[in-house]
């Protein structure tokens, strides 16, 4: 299916906008929580991780177009624009053998908590902009909803996973200028730096768990290349 067909279709969607990893079909009235299985709900987190890269893939050419109409320039260097890294992907088959789902599930909730608030941050401060694309505006919303769901389906997968109740990790520091900015063309660069390397760590995300899955339900030739 063509990316921007099936963009559309999840923004335009009722089931696809509200949904979650652990929406329950049959809940009953009284609000008790049904159960869910590993397998439904790593297929239910992987599509959630596909979608939310598609849709930040389409929110960086997005922004791109806007820069472009407002003739702006940022030369934000590319090797720089990301740092501090948040996790690391495994460059070997020998370094995923050596990961444990513990790491990946951790690595996981670290992405996903770690990219929250800015999101959030940045969905606010579109709205503040000159002629932003409603597509962009949609699109930046509903990644940070999807986000948030798709951090609780990774907690729920850590429980049942991993046996954890309440899960503290420690992400990597924020510097305090990342997210703050004194003028137009700071908060600009700011946003857009966001959106830039959010696309990236989104990519993580969907690779880690398409290794669980198969990690978890095929439990052989799992691998990253």
């Amino acid at each position: 299916m063509n990316v921007s067909v099936c963009v559309a279709f999840v923004l335009c969607s009722p089931q696809a906008v509200t949904g979650s990893p652990v929406d329950c079909p049959n809940q009953d009235t009284a609000g008790t929580s049904c159960a869910i299985s590993v397998e439904k709900l790593l297929e239910r987190a992987v599509q959630h991780a596909e979608l939310i890269y598609r849709v930040s893939e389409e929110s960086k050419l997005l922004f791109d177009e806007m820069l472009i109409s407002y003739g702006m320039n940022l030369h934000i260097p590319e090797g720089t624009m990301c740092a501090p890294k948040t996790v690391t992907v495994p460059r070997s088959k020998s370094e995923i053998k050596q990961i444990s789902d513990k790491w990946i599930l951790h690595s996981l909730l670290i992405l996903a908590q770690f990219w929250i608030d800015p999101l959030v941050e940045v969905q606010a401060s579109l709205e503040n902009y000159e002629n932003a694309p409603s597509a962009l505006l949609t699109r930046s919303k509903w990644i940070s909803t999807k986000l948030m769901s798709l951090e609780q389906g990774i907690m729920v997968l850590i429980r049942q996973i991993l046996g954890e109740g309440s899960v503290t990790l420690e992400g990597p520091e924020e510097t305090s200028d990342r997210f703050v900015s004194s003028n137009i063309l700071e908060t600009v660069r700011r946003d857009y730096s966001v959106i830039y390397c959010f696309r990236k760590d989104a990519h993580k995300m969907q690779t880690f768990l398409k290794l669980l899955k198969c990690r978890q339900i095929e439990k052989e030739n799992c691998s990253l290349f």
